[in-house]
């Protein structure tokens, strides 16, 4: 699927994005070094080849829809969690918030990653608890099936 997406945005986008590149060069020429649209000019053009991944890598969103949708739930819960008692009880807090919703990205069931995660990482050694992560967890539970 995102060899499709980088085809047509290559088709599609990618001659936008190059006139784009060249008209605010040209403009950027023409303005003080004081001026506010320069200055935001800058900081575009600086950040010109992170923004331009999106044309070679499908996988690369358009917009932040996606990561402000998984914030929701953190500015409903915003007065709950207020009151977390202590820093590192609103540090934990944040932690698993964010363990959560990185399982829901990558498509995995927060509740059964956690339950089998939580059971197995006491023993686990601290240089494997990448193996624990949603994204490697969810491959282990694809390759489980097959293995059986």
């Amino acid at each position: 699927m995102p060899l499709a997406i980088e085809a047509v945005r290559q088709r599609d986008i990618a001659p936008l994005v190059a006139a784009l590149e060249a008209w605010m060069r040209a403009e950027r020429a023409r303005l003080s070094r004081d001026n506010d649209l320069a200055a935001a000019m800058d900081y575009m053009l600086k950040r010109w080849e992170a923004f331009t991944q999106l044309l070679s890598d499908g996988r690369i969103c358009l917009t932040n829809n996606a990561a402000e949708r998984m914030l929701r739930g953190a500015a409903f819960g915003r007065k709950v969690w207020l009151f977390t008692a202590s820093d590192q009880g609103g540090e934990r807090a944040a932690a698993m918030y964010s363990l959560i919703q990185t399982a829901k990205f990558n498509g995995v069931d927060p509740r059964a990653c956690l339950a089998d995660v939580l059971a197995r990482i006491a023993d686990m050694p601290q240089q494997r608890l990448h193996e624990v992560l949603p994204w490697s967890w969810k491959k282990q539970q694809n390759m489980a099936p097959s293995m059986a």
